[in-house]
């Protein structure tokens, strides 16, 4: 756990909305949200909804112990959902931009299954109130594991938040939107490979979007 600390916090200080080009995941294996991963079981999946042949690609950076980002979970992606999602308009993936070590472990849980379903995330950002509270990360992870426990969530808890893939998926995934897009804040909105830079709210989004159908 202190490798993992001392890594997190050298990619938080050094790389947020960075352009360098160093070798600062050496100790992180690639498991890239780039990788291929239907025909391995021991590849990692990204969380995605909607069309994967859609035109338009939008991909959300969030950490989960970020109030605006359970806001965009609450509010603004439910009417994206049903405005563009579920009419295979677009491909909605979500990729991770852990804030801190609560949201780093909170990332590994919702990747735990490794379904590519959003279900845990959703459930993370829906119930944020009810663990994201607590003085050490010792009182975070018992908050989390409390509420999965409480929403008879299968999982084994200490098997998901000590799985070195998972962490490595997860930084990986922060890794290369600081790189490839500068993000150095949550949530960030990459459409077809563009940010978006207007303010978050289903008004731009939906006027963004339409004009790319």
């Amino acid at each position: 756990m202190k490798k993992t600390l001392l890594l997190f916090l050298f990619i938080l200080f050094n790389l947020s909305g960075c352009d360098q080009r160093n070798e600062d995941s050496s100790s992180v294996k690639d498991y890239s949200i780039n990788k291929e991963t239907k025909n391995s079981h021991s590849e990692l999946k990204t969380i995605i909804e909607g069309n994967n042949e859609a035109k338009i690609h939008l991909i959300v950076y969030e950490s989960l112990t970020c109030s605006h980002c359970a806001n965009f979970h609450e509010k603004i992606y439910p009417k994206i959902k049903k405005e563009f999602v579920d009419k295979g308009i677009i491909k909605v993936e979500f990729r991770h931009f852990p804030l801190d070590m609560a949201a780093l472990n909170a990332s590994k849980i919702a990747q735990c299954k490794n379904d590519g379903k959003p279900i845990i995330l959703n459930l993370l950002f829906a119930n944020q109130n009810k663990w994201v509270t607590g003085d050490t990360i010792e009182e975070f992870n018992l908050n989390l594991k409390k509420l999965l426990d409480e929403k008879n969530v299968n999982l084994n808890f200490e098997k998901c938040i000590n799985n070195k893939k998972l962490e490595d998926f997860v930084l990986n995934s922060r890794i290369e939107g600081a790189k490839k897009f500068g993000i150095n804040s949550t949530p960030t909105i990459i459409i077809n490979n563009k940010k978006f830079d207007k303010t978050i709210n289903f008004k731009n989004l939906k006027k963004t979007i339409e004009k790319l159908i």
